[in-house]
């Protein structure tokens, strides 16, 4: 193989730069989608499971 860089396709974006477009559009994507799931109360659930609190002999 030879050490000369293949240059990029004409009348077009390299691919880095697509991919590098992609990955911005879909960061901002998410942040939105994360800034929109913030905006609402806090949630009343409590975390994890609920402990026992005796246990019932049938």
């Amino acid at each position: 193989m030879n050490d000369t860089a293949i240059p990029p396709k004409k009348g077009g974006t390299s691919r880095k730069d697509r991919l590098a477009e992609q990955l911005r559009a879909n960061l901002m994507k998410r942040k939105t989608q994360a800034r929109s799931r913030r905006t609402g109360e806090p949630d009343k659930r409590p975390e994890g499971l609920p402990t026992a609190e005796k246990m019932h002999k049938d």
